[in-house]
């Protein structure tokens, strides 16, 4: 039987959307693009947010765009984009972008961040030949992941090679016949196709308060 992929993850992400108030995926099936206020009673009420609320809302659109990584793993990822040379903010996306979930996802080998991430989990991904069950790991430019014979036919992987939402950036280069796909270098913000405006510079103020 073939594995099945993400689909009990659906009502979580859709939590996401309707939360942050915004189309985080740009999916024409999100709850957003038929009810704009976020969850509950007091969900159609609005209030102008501080400065601390739209740094924080910046952060968590970034952190729940990548599959809702947890507070204390991507708080490390910041810590390493400010150690690194640069632009704290652009290093940032660029950690997030080479991590091996997003680099599947980004190659249209799973249909979103958290399928990709459950394939990776179910050692279903190979990364170099040799088979990788962790999402967060760092590719290096020219470092290849290709998918396991036993789920290139699923369902999943069909719709999401045919969908037409999305596109493979230019800093990716996919082989769909093959199912495979390398970074071919870490990409700045401006390269990276989020269907929302992503803010990773009110992030770094965020974490420098």
């Amino acid at each position: 039987m073939a594995p099945k992929v993400e689909h009990k993850r659906r009502p979580s992400k859709h939590k996401i959307d309707r939360r942050l108030g915004v189309n985080l995926w740009g999916r024409s099936k999100s709850p957003l693009n038929s009810r704009s206020y976020a969850p509950g009673q007091h969900g159609q009420r609005r209030k102008k947010p501080t400065d601390f609320g739209i740094q924080l809302m910046a952060k968590q659109k970034l952190k729940g765009y990548y599959g809702n990584i947890g507070e204390k793993q991507f708080k490390k990822y910041y810590v390493e984009a400010a150690r690194r040379r640069g632009d704290t903010g652009q290093n940032l996306i660029g950690l997030l972008e080479s991590r091996l979930d997003a680099v599947l996802y980004r190659a249209k080998l799973a249909p979103t961040v958290f399928a990709a991430r459950q394939l990776i989990n179910h050692g279903h991904v190979l990364l170099n030949g040799k088979r990788c069950n962790i999402g967060s790991v760092m590719l290096k430019p020219g470092d290849t992941l290709q998918l396991r014979d036993k789920v290139r036919e699923i369902p999943a992987i069909l719709d999401a090679l045919a969908s037409v939402e999305r596109d493979v950036p230019e800093y990716i280069e996919a082989n769909h016949d093959k199912r495979s796909a390398s970074l071919v270098r870490v990409p700045q913000l401006d390269d990276v196709p989020y269907p929302v405006q992503m803010e990773p510079n009110l992030v770094v103020e965020y974490y420098s308060r």
